[in-house]
């Protein structure tokens, strides 16, 4: 069985990295296929309860190919580990079939409670370089995780989502609607703009104050005229 799931994750390697020239070529120089090949067996001895041999091996994969894998991680068939240097994942993280991860991964729990803390990939999800997947939850088949996300809660099946904290950007290939957001310089903006024109506001106000000003004293001056001309009347 260890046999038959590392000749997938050769196979992976060779559908799915472009660079990729022959079985052997990966076999022997893809430390992706080493980290996994190294967990395979450190999982068998995690199954059977001997724990300490378990880790010794993740160490030694950890010191030679920069790849961090859990001996209690589940992971499925056919998953690719591209460059991979920096990749993180857990104890109780489960990686479905044909899973594509990137380097500066990390499949992460919270929390320091025992018991499943880690997240759970579908089959066919793809997570982009230096993404985190933090938390014990699912992400659907065919999910895609953009580069830097930070995905704290879980996806529907073929969501593709992105940000920090991340959100879901298409659904089906298609873009989600979302309400537009409004950036800092944009609120600095407005802020300057209605200072503006309050500013402006206030130069009316006064202009209208002399006016009113100005005709008051025009038809007191007016007034005071036609008595004088009455008077001498």
């Amino acid at each position: 069985m260890i046999l038959k799931d590392i000749w997938l994750d050769v196979k992976a390697v060779q559908a799915r990295d472009p660079a990729a020239r022959s079985a052997l070529e990966v076999l022997l120089l893809y430390q992706g296929v080493h980290a996994l090949i190294w967990h395979r067996f450190a999982h068998w001895f995690y199954k059977h309860k001997l724990f300490f041999i378990a880790r010794l091996i993740s160490q030694i994969s950890r010191f030679f190919t920069l790849i961090e894998i859990h001996p209690g991680a589940e992971l499925g068939h056919g998953i690719l580990i591209d460059h991979g240097c920096g990749v993180v994942i857990g104890e109780t993280t489960v990686v479905g079939d044909n899973c594509t991860i990137y380097q500066g991964v990390t499949l992460g729990g919270v929390g320091l409670n025992k018991g499943k803390r880690h997240p759970t990939l579908g089959n066919n999800v793809t997570v982009g370089c230096g993404a985190k997947i933090l938390g014990a939850f699912e992400v659907g088949d065919n999910c895609s995780i953009a580069a830097n996300a930070v995905l704290l809660k879980p996806l529907e099946d073929n969501v593709t989502a992105a940000g920090i904290p991340a959100r879901p950007v298409k659904k089906d290939g298609v873009k989600i609607p979302t309400n537009r957001v409004v950036h800092s310089e944009e609120i600095e903006k407005l802020e300057a703009r209605i200072a503006c024109l309050e500013k402006e506001l206030n130069e009316l106000r006064r202009k209208k104050k002399a006016e009113e000003k100005a005709a008051e004293n025009s038809e007191k001056a007016s007034k005071y005229d036609i008595y004088k001309r009455d008077t001498k009347e």
